[in-house]
């Protein structure tokens, strides 16, 4: 094993953990870190001196009800902190030929002449099916990732096999 062999190591293991983000997903991530460090934390507190207000804790269902609110809070605050220690914000560049993170594409679903928009986010925290963004590791992401205008592409999902060509790029 080499001198720089576990550092080395260390670095992979390291670059798996990247969370890829877009620079507003990531913006979005941070105003809602800071919302719940601050203004949920303090509602929260409030919460917890109205309901030791009320007596006995022990039988006490508003305690329990905010002491499970502020473990919830404190759980997804972590959970954000770890996220952005690992973000890589992906700039949207210059319309590229090829689809990446940040690209916006259009593309034919099938024979049908309907075109879908989609576009292709990092991180799962910032996909949204439903409104067009799809995370690069979804199988319709990674499937359109590398792809050039007017390839065919056949993606395999939980709901079976759909083909799709890609119409435009931005």
């Amino acid at each position: 094993m080499s001198p720089n062999q576990n550092e080395e190591d260390h670095l992979d293991d390291m670059s798996q953990n990247v969370e890829y983000i877009s620079k507003v997903g990531y913006e979005k991530l941070r105003a809602e870190l800071a919302v719940l460090k601050t203004e949920e934390r303090l509602r929260i507190a409030e919460r917890l001196e109205y309901a030791k207000s009320l007596g006995d804790l022990s039988e006490n269902a508003e305690f329990d009800a905010a002491k499970e609110e502020q473990m919830l809070n404190e759980m997804r605050i972590s959970e954000l902190e770890n996220l952005l220690s690992r973000a890589t914000v992906v700039a949207k560049s210059a319309p590229s030929s090829t689809v990446g993170i940040g690209s916006t594409i259009s593309v034919r679903v099938g024979a049908s002449d309907a075109a879908e928009t989609y576009t292709i986010v990092g991180s799962s925290e910032e996909a949204d099916p439903l409104g067009g963004y799809i995370s690069h590791e979804s199988p319709l992401g990674r499937a359109f990732l590398g792809r050039k205008k007017g390839e065919n592409v056949l993606v395999t999902t939980p709901r079976g096999e759909t083909s799709y060509v890609i119409v435009e790029i931005s």
